[in-house]
């Protein structure tokens, strides 16, 4: 009966352990985070005059982004520290000794990692982006005075359908482009129909394009028209080229407005692997707390020393951000698929830790097979 009981209160008690662990290196971690940044950008708020409560609001809305970089570190951390303040205390020994197995512990932990990536994931991409992106704004605008409306893109081309557009000036966050040319080809695309030209554009998603003093010329019948407005059937909305102003970083657009912009885009005939690899780096960053998970129980079945396993667990981070960031780059040029190049780094530190927790848990699982068939003897 002890025996049946035991699970559900140990998983009790593990739960808010961790969770105390948890809130205490979280906090640890975003201060020290918060002084560093203070003192880096210190002298940029202090010579661009911003007061007191716009540079609180710059950390404040910022915090959510901290939170979700230094999340994996502080899972692993925390994990650690109570698992070796177990094992130190005798409570791993007695534990085992009364017939709960490492297994158990593998089994809550991971389900418990599962539950933190989906939680870091959703939390991230939706107060994490909105608040990355109104700190990003308060730099550019309040401390650095550039103002995002007044960006330009130069010399931007994509295929609709049967129409290639091309524009000398894009201005993605007005949603207005100059100098446009838009080019109707017929349905086998062996004939160009039409060649619209115009001076300026604006976009809304009611209307399509609208095209201002556009000079209409069809090459099969020689002949010419102007129309003061000229609406085409366009569907692309230019807000899509944030994603790829190289002043603008992809990872500042949420997870459902990424996968839209990477349609639009390949829909338009523009490349799309960096922004692929990005949607799927959001997704292996979350679930590499489930990584850490697998290496803080890899690294208590090796050594108990608290500070030993703190020194290797950090190593063996520094090492994951070290892959993930080398998979970015090799899939944001080609180099690997970009969902091979976003999960690289979760897929290495997690088999080189499930390979050792397998070594430990398969002599254990056949012991306790080998006495149960004695037992029944």
């Amino acid at each position: 009966m002890i025996r049946k009981l035991l699970p559900g209160y140990l998983a009790t008690y593990v739960l808010k352990q961790n969770l105390f662990l948890m809130m205490v290196c979280l906090g640890v971690g975003t201060g020290i985070y918060l002084l560093s940044d203070l003192f880096d950008r210190l002298d940029d708020f202090i010579e661009a005059g911003l007061g007191i409560g716009l540079i609180l609001r710059y950390f404040i809305v910022k915090m959510p982004l901290i939170f979700s970089q230094i999340l994996p570190a502080v899972f692993l951390l925390s994990m650690l520290i109570q698992l070796c303040v177990m094992a130190k205390n005798k409570e791993m020994l007695a534990l085992r000794t009364g017939g709960l197995s490492l297994g158990w512990f593998v089994r809550f932990f991971i389900i418990y990692a599962v539950f933190w990536s989906m939680g870091q994931l959703m939390f991230s991409q939706v107060i994490g982006v909105y608040g990355e992106q109104e700190a990003f704004r308060i730099w550019k605008e309040d401390v650095r005075k550039s103002q995002l409306d007044k960006r330009v893109l130069h010399n931007i081309w994509f295929r609709e359908g049967k129409y290639v557009v091309e524009a000398d000036e894009v201005m993605p966050f007005g949603n207005k482009a100059k100098g446009v040319t838009v080019y109707e080809f017929a349905e086998d695309n062996n004939q160009i129909l039409k060649v619209i030209t115009s001076e300026s554009a604006e976009v809304s998603e009611k209307y399509g394009w609208k095209l201002e003093n556009a000079v209409e010329l069809s090459p099969d019948k020689f002949s010419s028209r102007k129309h003061p407005i000229y609406t085409m059937p366009l569907k692309l909305d230019l807000k899509v080229f944030k994603a790829v102003d190289p002043g603008a970083d992809p990872a500042q657009l949420p997870l459902w407005q990424l996968a839209e912009v990477i349609d639009q885009l390949k829909t338009s005939g523009s490349n799309v692997d960096r922004l692929i690899t990005a949607w799927h780096s959001k997704w292996s960053y979350a679930f590499s707390l489930l990584a850490m998970a697998l290496v803080s129980l890899a690294l208590v079945t090796i050594s108990e020393n608290i500070y030993l396993n703190i020194g290797l667990g950090l190593a063996l981070t520094f090492t994951y951000y070290a892959l993930f960031m080398i998979g970015a780059s090799a899939g944001q040029s080609g180099v690997l698929p970009p969902i091979v190049a976003a999960w690289i780094g979760n897929i290495v530190i997690s088999t080189l830790a499930g390979l050792r927790i397998a070594w430990v848990l398969i002599p254990e699982s056949a012991g306790k097979y080998m006495s149960r068939n004695k037992r029944l003897k």
